[in-house]
C-alpha cells in the first residue's frame, strides 16, 4: 500500500500527560479534494492523554472530517480505501517505531497493533502479527460500540462532536489588529459541528519500555 500522506501531527507525550493536541480543521480544496476518499483523510485533530479509570494506559486519539453539521453527520463516512495509523516514536529520534492501523470497512473498524514498523519511510503494509481488536462502527446518534481484546485494548469508531474549543472571531480580530487578547469565556467556533473519530486505549507498556516518553503522529494514506 503507497503511502499518501495528507496530512500529519506530531506531539511529545509524557506518560503523566493530562491532555495534548494538535488540530487544523480548514485545509485547501487542493489538499483535500471534495469527493469522499478525499474528505476521510482530513484529520482535524489529535488527542493524547492518560486514561481517566487507569492511569496504566493511554487513549489515543485521531479526529477525521471536521465541521459536520449534525444533518450531515449521519452521511458521513471513514474512507474504505483509507489507511489510518497512529506512529509511535519510543527513542526520541522522530523515526516510528510502532504503528497502529486502522481500516473501516462494512461498517466495521479493525485496528492492528501497536507492531513495530516494517520499513520506516514511504510505503506501508497492514502489519497483521500483533494485536487485532474490531468493532462496529458507531451510527451517529447510537451508542457507542466498544471493541475489547485479551491483552487489554479498547477501541471506537464514529461520529463525536468536536471537542476542540477555539474563538476564530477573536482570533480574527486579534490578527486584524482591532484586539490585543482573547476573552474570557470565548465563543467557540467548532460548537454543534461534529467529527469522526477513532479512539484506541490500551496499556503504557505496549507503547514504550522506558515509561518515561514518546512522540506520537497521525498519517492518512491511500491505495496509489
Amino acid at each position: 500500500m503507497k503511502k499518501k500522506i495528507l496530512f500529519g501531527f506530531l506531539v511529545a507525550i509524557p506518560f503523566a500527560v493530562g491532555v495534548l493536541i494538535a488540530a487544523d480543521h480548514i485545509d485547501a480544496p487542493a489538499v483535500t479534494g471534495s469527493n469522499s476518499t478525499s474528505l476521510a483523510t482530513d484529520i482535524t485533530d489529535i488527542y493524547a492523554f492518560q486514561s481517566p479509570a487507569d492511569n496504566s494506559k493511554m487513549t489515543l486519539v485521531c479526529n477525521v472530517q471536521g465541521l459536520l453539521s449534525p444533518a450531515a453527520t449521519g452521511a458521513a463516512s471513514f474512507g474504505s480505501n483509507v489507511l489510518y495509523e497512529m506512529n509511535i516514536d519510543n527513542n526520541n529520534d522522530n523515526v516510528e517505531d510502532l504503528v497502529i492501523q486502522f481500516l473501516v470497512q462494512n461498517s466495521k473498524v479493525r485496528a492492528y497493533g501497536p507492531i513495530a514498523v516494517g520499513a520506516p519511510g514511504t510505503s506501508s503494509t497492514i502489519r497483521t502479527g500483533g494485536s487485532v481488536v474490531e468493532t462496529n462502527v458507531t451510527a451517529y446518534g447510537a451508542a457507542p460500540s466498544i471493541g475489547t481484546s485479551n491483552d487489554g485494548i479498547k477501541l471506537f469508531a464514529g461520529p463525536r462532536d468536536d471537542p476542540f474549543f477555539f474563538d476564530l472571531a477573536r482570533y480574527k480580530e486579534i490578527i486584524g489588529g482591532t484586539q490585543t487578547q482573547f476573552r474570557s469565556p470565548g465563543v467557540d467556533a467548532f460548537a454543534g459541528t461534529n467529527v469522526l473519530s477513532l479512539v484506541i486505549e490500551l496499556p503504557k507498556t505496549m507503547l514504550s519500555t522506558s515509561g518515561t516518553s514518546i512522540n506520537y503522529w497521525v498519517e492518512t494514506k491511500v491505495k496509489s
